[in-house]
């Protein structure tokens, strides 16, 4: 039988054939490491992409804002800031992008102190040129506290450096009183968003610091509420006891016979009626007239400020239900019908003799001789901005 025959074997001196090669380890250690860099390499790229993408994408800003950097903050504190302020998505990508191009750049980049206006949906790349550019805004207005939608679309149609037009009335009440900075051929409608931002942004904050318990169900009422309080005094020192006097009447269920509701209900986004409230006024009724329906209006009556709002939502605990114009340019609070009887009567001494003295002043005085008439020069008495002469108090209904 016959068998196959066997392989020669390797040549005398000659390595095994399982033997590992002279210098294979090595190699493998080359490799290993060449793949690691390009590895490396892969995944840099992939963050660069990341990165670029991320700075170049649009922003989350709703709104047209302006953002003021303050002198000596630094670019970690700057992009803090640009984040809270929600013009930029993330810190640490706009550090990042910050510093990258820092690197690769053929200048450093410099991000300056200012006042600036981001743009609806700036990416953070604009936003980094226009920091590093000291492109700060040039331009202001001033929205006083109190005024109704179409006062405030009035007024900024008055402003030269603003364009475009307004064609419809922003609801009474969604507009933030400030002063706000602009670039000049800023379009009116974008100024007029970036009001309405604020308001959402600042009566977010504010309602979730309100006192527990209040006779307000949601953020609108709150509104309502504030802009009757920013009608009714022009100072600071008294928002909150206003506030405080509403409150208690809601809880009372009384209604709450405010006079700019009324003038309101009459003259709806003028803001004015050109004369006093009558007793006609007070009878008649309309959708906002506190004196003839319970509870709060279904609108607000003005565009109130940040301090009436933050009246509103943490008033002081008291027990007045009423409060009248003392002739000094702010108001006697009463918690008892009788007091405030008491106190309309001293006003009403105090407008007797205003209206007596302004008589006075405007009888002239005889001319002597052949000179000159003469006229009275003392300055004429005034009634506090708002206020009003009391009509005869009524006991109010609950």
């Amino acid at each position: 039988m016959l068998e196959p025959s066997r392989p020669p074997g390797p040549p005398r001196g000659a390595p095994p054939p399982n033997a590992p090669r002279r210098g294979s380890s090595f190699m493998r250690i080359v490799s290993g490491f060449l793949t690691l860099v390009l590895c490396l390499m892969l995944g840099a790229g992939a963050l660069a992409a990341l990165l670029y993408h991320r700075f170049e994408e649009p922003g989350p800003l709703a709104v047209s804002r302006v953002i003021t950097i303050p002198k000596g903050e630094g670019r970690i504190e700057i992009a803090g800031r640009l984040e809270k302020e929600g013009a930029i998505s993330s810190r640490w990508t706009f550090i990042a992008s910050y510093l990258l191009r820092n690197a690769l750049g053929p200048k450093p980049i410099e991000l300056k102190a200012g006042d600036y206006e981001i743009k609806k949906n700036a990416s953070m790349a604009q936003i980094m040129e226009i920091l590093s550019q000291g492109r700060g805004v040039l331009s202001k207005i001033t929205v006083p506290e109190g005024l109704t939608s179409l006062q405030i679309v009035e007024r900024l149609r008055q402003e030269g450096e603003l364009v475009g037009d307004i064609t419809e009335i922003p609801p009474e009440g969604s507009l933030l009183p400030d002063t706000y900075r602009f670039s000049k051929g800023m379009d009116r409608r974008e100024l007029i968003e970036r009001m309405q931002g604020e308001m959402q942004r600042f009566l977010a904050t504010a309602w979730e610091r309100r006192q527990p318990s209040l006779p307000i169900a949601t953020p609108e009422d709150a509104i309502i509420f504030a802009s009757i309080v920013e009608k009714e005094t022009g100072r600071a020192d008294e928002r909150g006891r206003v506030a405080a006097v509403f409150m208690n009447r809601l809880r009372k269920g009384m209604r709450l016979q405010s006079d700019p509701t009324v003038i309101y209900g009459l003259a709806g986004g003028q803001g004015t009626l050109g004369r006093s409230i009558t007793r006609a006024d007070l009878d008649q009724k309309t959708s906002h007239n506190t004196y003839q329906i319970a509870g709060l209006p279904p609108t607000p009556i003005c565009n109130p400020g940040r301090s009436a709002i933050e009246a509103t939502l943490n008033p002081p605990s008291t027990k007045d239900l009423y409060f009248v114009a003392d002739g000094t340019g702010g108001h006697t609070f009463s918690d008892t019908l009788k007091e405030h009887n008491a106190a309309v009567s001293v006003w009403r001494k105090v407008e007797r003799e205003r209206k007596k003295d302004e008589e006075a002043d405007a009888i002239p005085v005889p001319a002597a001789s052949a000179g000159p008439r003469v006229m009275n020069a003392a300055p004429t008495a005034r009634a506090a901005p708002g206020a009003s002469v009391p009509l005869p108090v009524r006991k109010p209904k609950h």
